[in-house]
């Protein structure tokens, strides 16, 4: 687990626990490795609006796509689009690229959106900045901590 997020959750008085599994790289082998549900486990999706050069982070279930139009229409962002692994790594220097924690303070103080389905799960399992561990933390714990947007974004199937 990288160590900003370590050190904020050691600061705030959390309690978390890290879960090693082998070295994946999709958000549907990250729960397979953790032998959990595509639902159980989050994933984080990079947005972007050129506009303004504006960043924001989708924290969904690993097994839902996200519903991109929805989310403008809440963001107000009509030309946000997802962000490019390019676009985004500059973002996120000390994590593993694709391995972005659903932490946007720990990174210029990010927009944060997190799917309603996951925020009524007891406890968020999410990437800690390596592609070899997963961070659990108690979903009231992450709601305190972060204060996402809690809205609708996930999408019945993948967008064409």
């Amino acid at each position: 687990m990288i160590t900003k997020l370590t050190e904020m959750l050691t600061r705030e008085g959390v309690r978390f626990e890290v879960i090693p599994h082998r070295s994946v790289f999709t958000a549907q082998e990250r729960a397979a490795a953790c032998h959990l549900s595509g639902r159980m486990v989050a994933k984080v999706v990079v947005v972007h609006d050129e506009t303004d050069d504006w960043f924001g982070l989708a924290v969904l279930p690993a097994a839902g796509y996200l519903d991109v139009p929805a989310l403008r229409e809440t963001t107000g962002r009509p030309r946000l689009r997802l962000a490019g692994e390019r676009e985004f790594a500059r973002l996120f220097p000390d994590c593993d690229v694709g391995a972005m924690p659903p932490f946007g303070r720990l990174y210029g103080g990010l927009d944060v959106f997190l799917d309603r389905a996951l925020a009524e799960a007891p406890e968020l399992i999410c990437e800690a900045g390596v592609h070899n561990e997963e961070l659990r933390i108690g979903m009231k714990d992450y709601l305190q901590i972060e204060r996402p947007d809690v809205v609708p974004l996930t999408a019945r199937r993948k967008a064409a």
